[in-house]
């Protein structure tokens, strides 16, 4: 890893249409990835996963073939791309959310393949705010938490899930797992039935207006918020129990790296110890 890189500044009042144009563009990857991949645990079929250059679906099984999707954040692309070599790309500048649901569709389309998927919800067709630069602030900010998030996975024990960006809340992350059940919840609700906790990033939501890393347990431990952070870390309580570090406090750290590290492994040490 790079210790002494320079991470993009990331104030949400400068990019917030953008970024909800995105958020959009994301949700309709990750609508049409729900609508060809096998289920999966935890909603793993919707996610959608960093690649070099922006957010991919992976390789999706299509009649015979593979599928790929990608929001390319750094040539501004929806591309679309096959085991057959059929290629599509549509650009995000300067488009409605209405006209990018359409030529995906369309060019699916011409690749014979016909999603099933309610796409009412991409139907604005008023021009989008996307600014490229931004976009490419945040993909490179993504990029570099994906590559920390997968180094502290490598070094938890016990049952992971996989680094990836959930479309509906649009946060980059990774679960870890007891391996205990919860108390009185039915083994077979796969959702609700595990110990676990969510480590994971956001650009800022409603909950705080700033980017900024998280971690909560499920269930929350009684005594888990008595659990001493790491400087520039605290507990939030409003709408959820978790712990927040600033994204601006690790962009200002003389090693971003290793003050996320340790940030991500001493609160999951204290859920741990706790749950």
């Amino acid at each position: 890893m790079i210790h002494n890189l320079e991470l993009p500044v990331l104030s949400l009042a400068d990019w917030r249409e953008s970024r909800n144009t995105l958020h959009q563009y994301a949700k309709l990857a990750g609508q049409l990835r729900a609508a060809f991949m096998p289920r999966q645990k935890h909603w793993g079929h919707i996610t959608l996963h960093a690649a070099a250059s922006g957010l991919t679906t992976t390789p999706m099984p299509v009649d015979g073939k593979t599928l790929e999707l990608l929001l390319d954040c750094t040539s501004h692309r929806f591309a679309m791309s096959t085991s057959h070599g059929e290629k599509c790309e549509l650009p995000l500048e300067k488009q409605s959310i209405a006209s990018v649901r359409g030529g995906v569709l369309e060019a699916l389309r011409g690749m014979g393949i016909e999603p099933e998927f309610d796409g009412s919800t991409f139907s604005d067709q008023a021009l989008a705010a996307y600014d490229g630069r931004s976009v490419e602030r945040y993909w490179r900010a993504v990029a570099w938490i994906d590559s920390v998030f997968k180094c502290f996975k490598g070094e938890l024990r016990g049952n992971t899930g996989p680094v990836h960006v959930f479309p509906h809340h649009f946060d980059l992350s990774v679960n870890w797992f007891s391996g205990r059940l919860v108390p009185g919840v039915d083994p077979a609700d796969e959702e609700s039935s595990e110990e676990q906790m969510n480590f994971g990033f956001l650009s800022g939501d409603d909950a705080i207006p700033e980017a900024y890393f998280y971690v909560t347990a499920y269930p929350t431990p009684k005594d888990l918020t008595d659990a001493p952070l790491p400087d520039g870390a605290y507990w939030h309580h409003e709408g959820f129990t978790g712990a927040i570090m600033p994204y601006d406090t690790i962009r200002a750290a003389g090693n971003p790296e290793l003050m996320l590290l340790n940030y991500l492994r001493t609160v999951q040490q204290a859920g741990a110890q706790r749950m």
